[in-house]
Order: structure tokens, then sequence, then C-alpha cells
């Protein structure tokens, strides 16, 4: 059985008039229902007439050809493929387009029924290596995974993200067929949770908006618009159930407390708008909270000390079986070749440091690109996942040590990020490639050696919260 289709995810998409510094955003947590699935980071050089132009499902009976020249690009995928098939997540490739995939979203049974899923189409295991690195833009990624579901269909419902410098698309595929593509407005922020998201969609748009062919009279044909007026694709698609209600719904509610404080809604209300705004201009940080988010200060946060009736109502964003969580940002305060960065989380996003790596690079770091499937400290995957259970696992005497230890991390990311940008100036070509890896290596080993020594102190912390412990009396 694929454990993977039935995964579930969080996704956050930023415009770059609403970023506090001009990039765009998108974000992604990848959930699977283990919590144990290896990852490793890894990166693709480059292809010019390659003979290898086959890409193979391991889980289904999907194959196509692909162009024989490519871009470089990094993926996330599992170790294990052979049985749990590439998954390679999310990456940005040399042109500077990002791509995260999927979010599973869940079509109705009413247009299922006209348009089945395709049992050997396009599924979220090869999706990324069939779009990622032959795009130029993100609308140009829109539009050959649009071409790619025409041709070969879909075996489930996905939604995949996309972004360049300028623009944010989110993609919903919700039958075998079809699909819709809103462009993110500039000035705007969209958060999105295993069921359909987009709402209105203006046909008259096509700056906008992009749609598989015939979409409109399918619906009409079908009879599957539910509205008096009106054109709401997740009225017509999507799903409105008990699941949605305590599983989808609230994390939606809680990312758009957290960034419009002001505004009332309810955590299980399933007309919480796609579309929002707000006065805060939102951070990497501010995509880290919510991706390592648990209903933090609620009364549904299953991490409150003593019993209550509402601690564990509602699904959290960040999970133990969060495989990893990213942040792709492209900037727009820089030279291009210095654009990309991927914000890597491989471990519980909730207790474990997302890591900057620069996009324009020949490979990943060894601790990475290289993950056992047992356990292994040498191993990144291993090392965040580690520190992630050691606190939780004493988490009310551990948490404030372990905030202050990702507060720092933050720090020292943004002060190197700040020195490379400068000395990258002297460097150019395949020259600024090689430094730009040589210092994402540092980095990796910096932060694991750190990771290494703090591990050590809870360690040591934690044989004193030992209840097999007992005081005697000092006269005795």
């Amino acid at each position: 059985m694929n454990t993977k289709n039935l995964s579930a995810c969080t996704t956050i998409l930023v415009g770059k008039n609403a970023s506090i510094d001009g990039s765009t955003m998108i974000a992604r947590n990848d959930d699977t229902f283990g919590a144990i699935s290896p990852h490793k980071f890894e990166y693709h050089p480059a292809q010019k007439n390659t003979t290898d132009t086959e890409v193979k499902s391991w889980l289904n009976g999907f194959k196509a050809q692909v162009p024989a020249d490519s871009f470089g690009w990094p993926g996330v995928p599992n170790v294990d493929y052979q049985h749990e098939g590439y998954y390679d997540e999310s990456g940005i490739n040399t042109k500077n387009v990002a791509m995260s995939a999927t979010e599973s979203t869940y079509g109705n049974e009413r247009a299922l029924a006209y348009d089945p899923l395709v049992v050997d189409g396009l599924d979220e295991d090869c999706i990324v290596r069939m779009v990622l690195p032959y795009v130029t833009s993100a609308r140009q990624a829109v539009e050959r995974t649009g071409a790619l579901i025409k041709e070969y269909g879909s075996p489930a419902g996905n939604s995949v993200l996309f972004s360049d410098h300028n623009d944010v698309w989110y993609m919903e595929i919700v039958t075998g067929h079809h699909w819709v593509a809103q462009r993110i407005p500039d000035d705007a922020y969209a958060i999105a949770a295993n069921r359909v998201s987009i709402q209105q969609v203006d046909f008259n748009n096509t700056q906008e908006f992009m749609w598989s062919d015939d979409i409109q009279d399918f619906v009409k044909q079908n009879h599957l618009n539910t509205d008096q007026t009106g054109w709401n694709f997740r009225h017509i698609f999507g799903t409105n159930n008990q699941k949605d209600r305590h599983y989808n719904n609230p994390r939606v509610w809680f990312g758009q407390r957290y960034l419009n404080p002001e505004i009332e809604q309810d955590p299980e209300d399933g007309e919480l708008p796609f579309i929002c705004r707000t006065n805060h201009k939102i951070s990497i940080d501010d995509l880290e909270y919510i991706l390592g988010s648990h209903y933090n200060e609620t009364p549904y946060d299953p991490m409150q000390q003593g019993e209550s009736a509402t601690k564990y109502l509602y699904r959290p964003i960040g999970l133990n079986r969060t495989q990893n969580s990213h942040i792709l940002q492209i900037r727009n305060d820089v030279p291009e070749e210095l654009a990309g960065i991927m914000w890597l989380c491989i471990g519980f996003p909730t207790f474990a440091p997302f890591l900057p790596f620069y996009t324009n690079m020949k490979d990943t770091a060894p601790s990475f690109s290289h993950t056992s499937m047992n356990f292994d400290i040498k191993d990144a995957y291993w090392l965040y996942n580690g520190l992630s259970m050691l606190v939780e696992s004493h988490y009310h005497a551990f948490i404030q040590s372990n905030i202050d230890f990702l507060t720092e991390s933050r720090r020292r990311f943004r002060e190197v990020i700040a020195e490379v940008d400068q000395q990258a100036a002297q460097y150019q070509g395949t020259e600024l490639t090689d430094f730009l890896t040589q210092q994402n290596q540092a980095l990796v080993e910096e932060t694991e050696a750190k990771t290494r020594a703090y591990m050590g102190t809870l360690f040591t912390q934690g044989i004193e919260l030992s209840k097999l412990t007992f005081n005697m009396d000092k006269n005795l």
C-alpha cells in the first residue's frame, strides 16, 4: 500500500509585497502517516543531451519521456525510494523557479463520479522530477504540470506550489484531469491544509487564474455547481465534512490567527478565506513558527500541562511525522545568482532548526545526501529527529532551552547569509557556485556541532529528571 498517498501536509504561500524583504516564499510540511520515513537532501546537476530521458514511478505504472536537456535542481526524496517512491518534495532550479509537491487535496464524490482518478497517472512521487528541471518560470511550471495531467491523468488529488522572483502560484488537481491554479496576489498570503482551498474563479482574468481544458463545460454538463451564483471552486469540487472540521480547517485557522490576530474566526469554519492580507510583514521566522506550531497558547495545544476536553480536539500543524519542512525563498534584493535559498528542516519543525541552503550549488553535504535507513547520529535526518525526540521527552523542562537554541540558530543563520552575500561579490560563474557550495557545507558542519553539544546538555539534564531517585535523610 502506498502510504504517502494518505499523507497530509500544510502549505503557506507569500507574495513579494507581503514579505518583509520583498522575496517570494512558498512553504510546506511534508507529513506522512508513519513517524519514521528517512529522507535525504540531494542535488541533480544540469543535463545536456542526456540519453536517460525516461521517468518511471516505483509505485504505479506511470512512465514518461522528458527532455534531453535539464536545469540543475535539489530534491528531498525518500531514501527507500524503490519501495516508497521518489517523492522529491521540493526544490529551486538553476533558473530560480521553486516547486513544492504536494499538498494532498480531496475532491468530492460528485465530481469524481464523472472524472475518476487515473490509477497509473502522474502522482506526487514523480511530479517534481517531471516538472522542475524543465521550467523557467512559475507560470510555465503550472502550464507544464497541466499539460502532463491532461496527457497522463492524476491518481490522487494533489495541490502543487510554484514560485519565481515575481509570481507565486497554487495549483489544485482535484479529479483525474481537472484543476485550477490561482496566482497569490503580491500583497497577500494563503494557507492550505488538505482540502480544496481556491474559492471564486474569474475566467476573464487569465493573469491570475489558469485551469484545465473544458472545466466550465464539465461542471455545467454534470450539474456540479451547488451555488445559485458565482463559480466557487471549493464548493464545486471540495469537501466539507467532519474530517475537514477537525483535521484540516483548524490548521488554517491557527495560521490566519497568528498573522491576523485581530480577526475572530471559528477553527471549524469551512469558509475560512484562501487569499488573506495582513498589516504584518511576513518573515522566514513567521513561517517557521507556523510550520512548527501546535495551537500554541490556545486550549487546543496537546503539549499543555494537565488534561482537558480540548487539548487533542484538532490535528496540529507540526507533527512527529513531518519528514521535512521547507521554505523556498526567492530574493529580489540580491543578484539572481544568490537569490534562491532553501530553508530545510529535517526533524520536527517544532524543535529542530531550518538550515538555509543557497541553491546555486553543485552538491549537498554528506550528512544530508547519505542517510541510513537505521539510526545513525552522523546523518542529519537522525540527528535532528533525535534532538526533537529528546526535547519532547521532557517538554516542560527543556522547551525554554530549545526556544533559546532555535532563536540563536536563526540569528546565526541571518549573520552567515549577510556575510556570504557580501563575500560572494568577488566570485562569478562556476567559482561562485563552488564558493556557495562550500559555505553551505561549512554552515551544516557548524550547526551539527552545536546541535550535538546541545543534545549533550539535554542528556545530562535528563539524568537529573529521572523518577528513579530518592533523597535520603542526611542524618541516616
